[in-house]
């Protein structure tokens, strides 16, 4: 039970990355180079696949969006991070605090159903050739992805209120370099139940529901890539989707690593350093997978690069 005269929070403290002086500059010009890739990458796969009319089709379309995803999601991490590298004092707002949360979850778990999205396309495109255009029309690909963002909204709605509505007093120092759920609810004198089962239910629904829509089209995928009789065909077949399953394996690897530890070495400093790769690294590798793992997009971009002008 909490005691009346405890001091609610206004404000909190993120401990950041390292809490060691001599690391400060160091890994504020790392993380200053990483976001600044991010940044220019993934812009690029959106100028590109916006402009040039060979990028046209459904497959990127999505991947337009899951760099503005990536986007999104490391500029709501790395510019108060960044900043904090270069200030004794690492503190953000009550409501600061929960915008980031919000934010974050809004990008993550975007991301975590445009790849499944993106993994349909593929099936789509590779088991029913001849009917692609009609069942990933243009309208069906709006209707995906607004779907996809009306739910990660709806997800964010309900999570950080239910994260923001228990007690915070005294303890206000986050063990972690953003506001995650998590390390908040860690920090919590009140009970945490309702948030805790808010979280673990959203968390393994989205997870769950995602990862049975990308293993099945992939099933399907390398059935359908096993019956093509020339290695030729299947060769091309199989490049068509290369890239998606490269940046599918970096991040729900990534994401299984993280949930599927054993309790006894389960800690908030392992979550940080996943942390830094699903919010910061991936984000920065993923248009670096779609651009060399791609033909279309290389071709582009290298057109682009000799005219620019044209």
């Amino acid at each position: 039970m909490v005691s009346g005269n405890l001091t609610h929070v206004t404000e909190f403290v993120l401990m950041g990355v390292s809490d060691r002086p001599e690391l400060q500059i160091p890994l504020f010009l790392l993380f200053l180079l990483i976001y600044g890739l991010t940044v220019t990458g993934n812009l690029g796969i959106i100028t590109l696949t916006s402009v040039d009319s060979r990028l046209q089709t459904p497959m990127y379309f999505f991947l337009r969006h899951l760099a503005v995803i990536n986007l999104g999601n490391s500029t709501v991490i790395a510019p108060k991070m960044l900043v904090n590298f270069l200030v004794s004092k690492k503190t953000t707002s009550y409501y600061e605090c929960a915008t980031q949360l919000g934010g974050f979850l809004v990008f993550i778990v975007a991301e975590i159903f445009m790849l499944a999205v993106m993994a349909y396309d593929r099936y789509v495109a590779i088991c029913n050739p001849l009917l692609y255009m009609v069942v990933v029309s243009r309208r069906i690909c709006l209707l995906l992805v607004s779907l996809t963002y009306l739910y990660d909204f709806c997800t964010a709605i309900v999570v950080t209120p239910c994260v923001f509505f228990v007690s915070y007093c005294s303890s206000n120092k986050i063990n972690h370099f953003y506001c995650d759920n998590v390390p908040l609810l860690a920090l919590s004198c009140s009970d945490t139940y309702i948030p805790e089962t808010v979280v673990f239910i959203f968390s393994g629904t989205n997870l769950f529901f995602s990862m049975i829509i990308v293993l099945i089209s992939y099933f399907n995928i390398v059935l359908a890539i096993l019956r093509i009789r020339s290695s030729q065909g299947r060769q091309k077949a199989f490049s068509t989707c290369a890239s998606h399953m490269v940046a599918v394996t970096v991040f729900y690897g990534t994401l299984l690593f993280m949930y599927l530890q054993p309790r006894t070495n389960h800690s908030l400093s392992t979550d940080k350093m996943a942390s830094v790769f699903y919010t910061l690294v991936i984000p920065m590798l993923n248009p670096v997978i779609y651009s060399l793992r791609n033909k279309d997009v290389k071709d582009v971009l290298k057109g682009f690069l000799h005219s620019p002008c044209k």
